[in-house]
C-alpha cells in the first residue's frame, strides 16, 4: 500500500476510556459510586448525544458539552444526586485524562518516522490536545469532528483527512478498533486497519478478533508498525 498518512480513532483504539473514566469517578465521587457502571452508562450516551447533532436536533455542539449534558442523566440513573456543579465539571475532564494502551506510544513513535500521524476523532480539539500532552501522543496535527463540524460516521469527517493533507484517499490509512468506523472510512476511499482491543469494555463485550474487510488486522500498534515496515 502507498500509505503516506495514518489517522486514528481515539476512544478505545488509542486510549482506555473505560478505565480512565472509572478512575476519575472514584477519585471525585468516592468508593460508594459504582465507577465502572458510571463509565459504561456515560459511554452509552455517546452515540445518542452525537446523533442529536447529526440529525439537526441540536446545532453543532463540541463533545465536551455533550458529555456535560449527558452526565446529569447518568448520575441520576445511578442514584447519585446532589453532586456539586464544580465536581461535575471536573468529572467531564476525565475524558481529557485517559491513558493510552501500553503499545500505543512505542508504536506511534515508530510509525511517525515514515508517516504523518493524526487523530480522526469525535473528540473536540481541546480534549484531544490535553490528552496528547498528558499521554505523550506524538501527533503531527489534530483532525476530526470539530474541524469540519460533523460527527463520524458523517462522510465530511473522513473526507477531510486526505483533503487537508493533500493526499489521495487511498494514501490515508484509518486505524480503529471499531468495524463500523472502518466501514464508513472505506466508503470514502480510505485504506483501513483494524486493531483488536479485547479489554475496551472490561470484559462486558468481546470485540471481534479481526475485520475481514480491512486491509490489515493487528493486535497492537507495534504490530501495525511491523506490517507497514516502520
Amino acid at each position: 500500500m502507498d500509505v503516506r498518512a495514518l489517522v486514528f480513532d481515539v476512544f478505545g483504539t488509542v486510549v482506555d476510556w473505560r478505565g480512565g473514566v472509572a478512575r476519575e469517578a472514584r477519585r471525585l465521587l468516592g468508593p460508594a459510586v459504582d465507577a465502572p457502571a458510571l463509565a459504561d452508562g456515560w459511554r452509552g450516551q455517546y452515540v445518542p448525544s452525537m446523533e442529536r447533532v447529526r440529525s439537526g436536533e441540536l446545532p453543532w455542539t463540541p463533545l465536551d458539552e455533550l458529555h456535560r449534558s449527558s452526565l446529569d442523566e447518568v448520575l441520576a440513573s445511578l442514584g447519585v444526586p446532589g453532586v456539586p456543579r464544580p465536581v461535575r465539571d471536573e468529572l467531564v475532564l476525565a475524558w481529557h485524562r485517559l491513558d493510552p494502551w501500553p503499545d500505543v506510544v512505542p508504536g506511534l513513535t515508530r510509525l511517525r518516522e515514515s508517516h504523518v500521524l493524526a487523530p480522526l476523532s469525535n473528540g473536540n480539539v481541546a480534549l484531544i490536545v490535553d490528552m496528547a500532552r498528558r499521554a505523550g501522543l506524538p501527533w503531527d496535527l489534530v483532525l476530526g469532528a470539530e474541524i469540519v463540524r460533523h460527527y463520524k460516521p458523517d462522510a465530511e469527517v473522513y473526507d477531510s483527512a486526505p483533503r487537508l493533507l493533500a493526499l489521495e484517499p487511498a494514501q490515508v490509512l484509518m486505524v480503529a478498533a471499531h468495524v463500523d468506523d472502518l466501514a464508513a472510512a472505506r466508503r470514502r476511499g480510505l485504506r483501513t486497519a483494524y486493531v483488536h482491543r479485547p479489554d475496551e469494555f472490561g470484559g462486558r463485550q468481546v470485540p471481534p478478533a479481526s475485520d475481514p474487510d480491512a486491509d490489515l488486522s493487528v493486535s497492537s500498534f507495534e504490530e501495525l508498525a511491523d506490517r507497514l515496515g516502520a
